[in-house]
């Protein structure tokens, strides 16, 4: 079965792709939208991620890897969410930024441009495509 892709979002100042790269692996936990809680559910071993620098830079600036899938989140004293392990696969030679990604009309129906406030979506395979090529991938 063909691997899914995924975008994370998280805010540099608070946990960087930088950050994900000394660490070497994380947990994604935190998560309490239900759409989003939804895709971590869905991800698997070895699935692609984008990793989104939001708020500050706004922009894709690496990929990771899902390392473990959906496991009861520690940070949810109620105990609905879940979380993941991702760890980093590589910086992208050239961010794409999010303006970018909005002027490009193959990225139109991208789930991160259409549901921005989510913080883990979807990337179909043609999305995925292009968003490499352009950080010359």
């Amino acid at each position: 079965m063909a691997a899914s892709h995924w975008l994370v979002k998280s805010e540099p100042d608070a946990y960087a792709f930088a950050d994900l790269q000394r660490d070497g692996r994380t947990v994604w936990d935190g998560v309490r939208n239900n759409a989003a809680a939804l895709h971590l559910k869905a991800m698997k071993v070895g699935d692609p991620v984008l990793y989104y620098h939001s708020q500050e830079g706004k922009a894709v600036v690496g990929v990771a890897e899902v390392v473990r899938e959906a496991f009861p989140d520690a940070s949810d004293p109620a105990g609905r969410f879940v979380a993941v392990e991702l760890k980093p696969v590589r910086p992208l030679r050239r961010e794409v930024t999010l303006a970018d990604m909005k002027a490009n009309p193959a990225l139109a129906g991208m789930a991160m441009l259409r549901q921005s406030r989510l913080s883990v979506s979807p990337v179909s395979p043609e999305e995925w495509a292009e968003i490499q090529r352009m950080a010359g991938e």
